[in-house]
């Protein structure tokens, strides 16, 4: 399952591609999961370090995910002042509405820790922390 309400990937105002609401998103929905190929955290780092575009999520127990696909939830873009969080579950990363999600918008988490290293951020919120 990729997602449980309408979505379209996009061109993004905060950095490449992004994922944009068809319908509207009641908050606190489940909107869907990032898939991909269940990894140890060994092989996520040794990926995350030659990769430009990174899309692996650690879970913390020695397994990651790496969401190198052309599903769209990969496209969710970070901002420090996000419409969505991030939930992690038994080797799963789902996405959640913080609030009502109107037609159009484009969705966002704030990704926290990452691969990273030294990415200012782009997201133009007013409460930017500036870095990923």
């Amino acid at each position: 399952m990729s997602a449980r309400f309408k979505v379209r990937a996009g061109k993004s105002r905060i950095e490449g591609t992004g994922v944009f609401a068809v319908e509207p998103i009641p908050a606190r929905r489940k909107i869907g999961e990032l898939a991909g190929e269940i990894i140890s955290q060994r092989e996520a780092r040794r990926r995350a370090k030659v990769r430009e575009r990174i899309a692996i999520v650690e879970f913390g127990d020695g397994k990651a995910l790496d969401a190198d696909s052309d599903r769209l939830m990969r496209y969710i873009n970070h901002s420090c002042d996000s419409n969505c969080y991030i939930r992690l579950a038994n080797h799963r990363v789902e996405f959640y509405s913080r609030r009502a999600i109107g037609v159009g918008e484009e969705l966002s988490a704030d990704y926290g820790e990452t691969h990273h290293v030294n990415t200012p951020c782009r997201c133009g919120a007013v409460n930017c922390r500036g870095m990923l």
